[in-house]
């Protein structure tokens, strides 16, 4: 598996989830290396190139060093490697709570839909700046149906609904975050992203790894 490389080190860390319905719950981090996108703001740009090589048993050891059953997967883009995933995920304890972060532009293979407790689909929005399409509704419609997925959109204003709204997702399943990459970006787009989420009847989802760190990362 190729994994994200930060400080020379495999990118697996222990921290607090930032976003979505379980922000602030204690987990267990795996970063893959390599997406099929490139967006202009995204916060992990180092996972898109430099990687380490480990088989899926060797990240499994790595991953039962930390005090935590509750995992995410997040990338890049995860579902890029799904084969290796799906080894690695079956070879975890079954009490695991497995997170699983995607673009939205793959879907999952049986094997990961029944071993994946959370789907956490972040579409990316034109102003992302992707040259192929990022928004693949078909992909994203397979996911609505799902009972364990959420949908997390980054945006920068109320110029970003009508695009959201085109995707016809389950209002219910939606949450909307401010495009920011430091702190204090996101503390003056967040009350912004809150009005159009009361505007709207959607969910807000906050990035509290920004709030408490900053621009740092492998946190």
């Amino acid at each position: 598996m190729r994994i994200a490389r930060l400080n020379n080190a495999p990118e697996v860390f222990f921290s607090l989830q930032g976003e979505g319905t379980s922000a602030g719950v204690p987990a267990v981090f795996l970063r893959l290396a390599g997406c099929n996108l490139h967006c202009s703001w995204c916060d992990s740009k180092h996972s898109w190139g430099d990687s380490i090589e480990l088989s899926p048993r060797e990240v499994v050891t790595r991953l039962l060093e930390f005090p935590s059953k509750h995992m995410i997967v997040t990338g890049g883009e995860p579902l890029m490697q799904a084969n290796e995933l799906t080894e690695l995920l079956l070879m975890l304890p079954r009490d695991y709570a497995i997170e699983v972060e995607t673009n939205g532009t793959f879907f999952p293979s049986p094997d990961l839909l029944a071993r994946v407790s959370q789907w956490n689909v972040s579409p990316k929005l034109p102003h992302a700046g992707n040259a192929m399409e990022s928004l693949q509704l078909p992909v994203l419609t397979a996911f609505a149906a799902l009972s364990n997925s959420w949908f997390k959109f980054v945006i920068t204003g109320e110029e970003d609904w009508p695009s959201i709204a085109h995707l016809r997702l389950p209002p219910e399943k939606i949450m909307l975050m401010p495009c920011a990459a430091d702190r204090a970006s996101y503390r003056h787009l967040l009350p912004i992203v809150a009005g159009i989420c009361l505007e709207h009847h959607v969910r807000l989802s906050p990035r509290l790894h920004i709030e408490l760190w900053d621009t740092r990362l492998g946190v």
